[in-house]
């Protein structure tokens, strides 16, 4: 217990950062409407953020190495402040799209400094209890960042202001810790193709989720003014996604531990697309319709990626555990960072539905994709146990790396 309550620094500088950072992903969409920023500019953000998600997860490991851990939190924390408030100093979409290349790398970096100080603190006793705490203090930032935009005005600095000083006071619980800093882990070796090689459908899975999470979370907004939701009804239709797929990890996990897991994503990529169109039959039924075609989304497409995670583990030993999540998680941003674009621009050349239909071909190509692969090899004897898998830093691999390994 003693342990477990040492975490709560780390588990406190996680709320804090999700309040600060996630919420600018709806608020720039809402602040790009107003403004008069074209789709295109508004999802050009989205992917903006990703690709800065892409450089912190790859920078941060070095940049500890150099700096340790307090040093790296507080340089990374403090990129991320100054992207958001500095959005309305300069009120320009590719000014703004620079900016979201700090948060988005905030967030990576972030995040790999407290999975990296956890995976040295905790032990076979506490690991369960740890990480499932950590699982719900993820989703419980997660879904209060999304609320927040309910009280926040679009394109003003209060909002963005407020957002800074939640990011900024991230710092607090790590800095004056008076917790010992752990030794640096070694980074992980970048291996994309090793995903494919151990399973080709889970590098497809992953992908495909990127795709889906980043159009909805970045381009939702754009799809909520488009169907006639207000500010604050935006953040409640955000914030049903997130309950419906965090409610969904234990059936989906259940499932994955007792059947084939490919017939598991397959089942996952049907129920998709056929939540993708009743998403688009329930946007005339008015805002109780709406949020229940996003929590059935969130239900079905967000446990696609620790699904598809715990599949290609089933063909890796422990020695490639921390790589394969890397990765896995490489593909997962590559996805992320093609399609709030996409997404965007189809909204603004074929209206509000043409973001789920993007998404539901996505899913299409899945499903195919998974009886192809259904045929080419038998399910693998031995299989790792589901692990609800955040989409967090490259070290994420190492933290949940025993809990596949059953230590």
């Amino acid at each position: 217990m003693r342990l477990l309550i040492s975490f709560a620094a780390l588990f406190l500088s996680v709320v804090l950062l999700q309040l600060g950072t996630g919420g600018v992903a709806p608020l720039d969409a809402l602040s790009g409407v107003a403004l008069g920023f074209s789709a295109a500019e508004i999802g050009s953000l989205g992917s903006a953020h990703f690709l800065g998600f892409f450089i912190g997860c790859w920078w941060a490991p070095r940049l500890m190495g150099t700096v340790g851990h307090s040093r790296a939190f507080a340089a990374f924390t403090a990129a991320g402040t100054i992207g958001l408030i500095a959005h309305m100093m300069i009120v320009d979409p590719l000014a703004w799209a620079v900016l979201r290349l700090a948060s988005g790398a905030c967030v990576a970096g972030c995040y790999t400094v407290i999975e990296a100080w956890l995976q040295a603190k905790v032990t076979n006793e506490t690991r369960g209890r740890a990480m499932g705490i950590y699982r719900i203090v993820d989703i419980g930032g997660s879904l209060g960042a999304q609320l927040v935009i309910g009280i926040l005005s679009p394109a003003a600095y209060f909002s963005y202001n407020l957002l800074a000083l939640l990011c900024c006071a991230a710092l607090l619980p790590v800095t004056v810790s008076r917790a010992e800093q752990p030794a640096m882990p070694a980074a992980p070796r970048l291996r994309p193709a090793l995903a494919w090689v151990r399973s080709p459908l889970a590098a497809i899975g992953v992908v495909v989720a990127g795709v889906t999470g980043a159009a909805f979370r970045m381009v939702g907004p754009l799809y909520g003014i488009e169907v006639g939701l207000s500010a604050d009804r935006i953040a409640l239709f955000l914030a049903a996604y997130v309950v419906g797929g965090a409610i969904a990890q234990f059936p989906a996990g259940w499932l994955a531990d007792r059947f084939d897991r490919r017939h598991v994503l397959v089942g996952l990529s049907v129920a998709a697309t056929l939540s993708c169109a009743a998403t688009i039959a329930l946007s005339g039924m008015g805002a109780a319709g709406i949020y229940l075609a996003a929590a059935i989304f969130g239900a079905t497409t967000m446990p696609i990626y620790s699904v598809a995670t715990a599949h290609a583990h089933d063909f890796a030993d422990s020695s490639e555990r921390v790589e394969l999540s890397a990765a896995l998680m490489f593909l997962y941003a590559i996805g992320a960072i093609a399609s709030p674009l996409i997404a965007s621009t189809l909204i603004a050349r074929y209206g509000a539905s043409a973001m789920f239909v993007f998404i539901s071909l996505a899913h299409l190509m899945l499903l195919a994709f998974g009886l192809v692969r259904m045929r080419a090899r038998p399910a693998p004897g031995a299989r790792t146990p589901y692990v609800y898998t955040p989409r967090t830093s490259f070290l994420v691999g190492r933290l949940f790396g025993r809990n596949r390994d059953g230590g």
